[in-house]
């Protein structure tokens, strides 16, 4: 019989496939204690584990490439962190067997930030799944990961670490779904880069049954349970309705009366442009920098490195717009050279332009670097400072980049409802504003952006985060100015319509978003598009504003 789940869909598309389970976690090791003259050769082990660990880990992210590299290099360095080592060693120095002392340092680590309640606390999956390999290699057993199997399935986990999810193999893993997780957790954006329709956090996920039938609609976040022949015709009618306007949609974003919303690509260093040009994008709308810095997180880079890095990117969109957001470093990207090593909570803490104006240094030679990538290009570049709060910092900024003799227009990102209540101050000092909706979303509601359980709160329908949006979207009107979205919000093809809606200028998103973004936009006038954007904030909920927006764009 057909039942129906609903969870949050974050990547589109449709799968139909039987259930198939990622493999389970590494079991406890057992607690005994060894004689004081092992302890140098467990230690021994341990080491190993934590170093051939790590190389998988590095290996999986060079056969990835493109922002799942960068996700997987950062969980080597967990694995690698000095105090965790220190404290393994410990362990083991005083009796426990290297398994054990493994287990027990990760724990003691992992219930730290949970208590705490800091952001990293939102790491704890990687951060398990770092602990299991180790374990795993240690004990002899089998990896947990993704089950093998020689036909298509749907994945179901509790949760996906990065090591599993950037290696997902398209091909036979139709599509997954997640327990836990959130619309802008790591795996989900994996998943958008995949192009692998994917639902999270669907509680109770775990007990559908292993070849279980299960269609998954990764669009409206449905779990369709041994689902009929009639609902398959149908899934599958609407699936081969959507590639079909996405192949016959090409060009410029706009609307159907021809408004231009130019549809821009997040990318996280130089190997995602290729999918960024492929899929059409007008250019960049976030390059998110702190990749090239967490290559190493004891020093910055070489203005050298990060020139190359920087006109790599440049010269792929000429005549097109490059946003480059300088370094956000902090919160859940700490780095030894720049953050403070103890903050009761980082994510209200030093952190993006507060770390950078701490270390004016670090900030110029950045600025300086984006200046001689730019020399001689055609492109039109564009900076942005992280986490800005009032128009004291937007000034500071804009008084850096200036100094360093960066010709480009400056602008802020909107994460703070601060920035966004007072949009118009903060314009007097910089040229256009850029939405980063997952943070503006976790600042809002209090709700971190990785822990599912308070996913409700990141969707970003909520009419309280379309409110803040339609509020910065009117100061940059008013000052006849630009405002953009860099959030995964923009992603969201129906989300779009309502944003463009609001005012929004521009938006930017994974480029496998791109094509239904703009094939969406291309169905409906901008006069539409506002009837559905004050819909949805004339609504109390999330799935309200979703459903009045649907109703007004489908014109029921």
């Amino acid at each position: 019989m057909e039942t129906t789940l609903r969870g949050v869909g974050v990547s589109h598309g449709v799968a139909i496939g039987e259930v198939r389970h990622m493999g389970t976690a590494v079991l406890e090791p057992p607690a005994k204690q060894i004689p004081a003259e092992e302890a140098e050769r467990e230690q021994g082990r341990a080491r190993q584990a934590v170093e051939a660990v790590a190389a998988d880990l590095i290996a999986r992210g060079n056969l990835a490439g493109g922002e799942a590299q960068h996700v997987l290099e950062a969980q080597a360095m967990m694995a690698q962190d000095p105090e965790l080592m220190a404290d393994v060693d410990r362990r083991i120095a005083v009796g426990s067997t290297a398994e054990r002392g493994v287990y027990d340092a990760f724990a003691a680590y992992r219930a730290l930030l949970a208590n705490a309640g800091e952001y990293l606390a939102g790491r704890v999956a990687d951060l398990d799944d770092v602990r299991n390999r180790i374990v795993a290699r240690l004990l002899g057993v089998p990896m947990p990961g993704v089950p093998d199997s020689d036909e298509p399935y749907v994945l179901i986990a509790r949760d996906l670490a990065p090591a599993d999810t950037a290696l997902l193999d398209p091909t036979l893993v139709l599509g997954f779904v997640t327990e836990e997780g959130g619309p802008t957790s790591h795996s989900a954006i994996l998943a958008r880069a995949l192009g692998v329709p994917a639902v999270v956090a669907l509680p109770g996920a775990g007990e559908l049954a292993e070849g279980t039938v299960v269609a998954v609609d990764g669009s409206t976040g449905e779990i369709f349970v041994e689902p009929t022949a009639e609902k398959r015709a149908e899934l599958a009618a609407a699936a081969a309705e959507r590639r079909a306007a996405l192949s016959a949609s090409t060009g410029p974003g706009a609307t159907s009366d021809g408004h231009k919303v130019p549809l821009l690509a997040n990318i996280g260093g130089p190997a995602d442009v290729p999918a960024a040009v492929e899929a059409g994008a007008e250019g960049v709308g976030l390059f998110r920098t702190e990749f090239l810095f967490l290559d190493d997180s004891k020093q910055a880079p070489s203005e050298e490195k990060q020139v190359e890095a920087y006109r790599t990117v440049l010269a792929a969109f000429p005549e097109g717009r490059v946003v480059v957001r300088v370094l956000d470093a902090g919160a859940d990207k700490p780095l030894e050279f720049l953050t403070p090593a103890e903050e009761p909570n980082p994510a209200l803490g030093v952190r993006g332009l507060r770390s950078l104006l701490e270390h004016p240094d670090v900030l110029r030679t950045q600025l300086t670097a984006l200046a001689k990538a730019a020399e001689g290009l055609p492109v039109y570049l564009e900076v942005m400072a992280p986490m800005v709060a009032d128009r004291t910092d937007a000034k500071a900024f804009a008084d850096a980049c200036r100094a360093a003799g960066l010709q480009a227009k400056f602008g802020a990102m909107v994460e703070i409802p601060s920035a966004a209540l007072r949009a118009r101050s903060i314009l007097q000092e910089v040229e256009f504003l850029s939405l980063g909706t997952n943070d503006l979303a976790q600042y809002t509601f209090a709700a971190d952006r990785q822990v599912g359980a308070v996913s409700r709160l990141q969707d970003p329908w909520q009419p309280a985060l379309l409110d803040l949006v339609a509020a910065s979207a009117d100061a940059a009107k008013a000052e006849g100015k630009s405002c953009g979205v860099c959030g995964e919000a923009a992603a969201d093809p129906l989300l779009a319509c309502v944003l463009t809606g609001l005012g929004v200028t521009s938006l930017s998103m994974g480029a496998k978003a791109i094509p239904y973004v703009r094939a969406t936009l291309a169905k409906h006038t901008l006069a539409q598009c506002e009837r559905a954007a004050a819909a949805a904030r004339a609504t109390d909920t999330a799935d309200e504003a979703r459903a009045a927006a649907q109703a007004v764009l489908s014109g029921e």
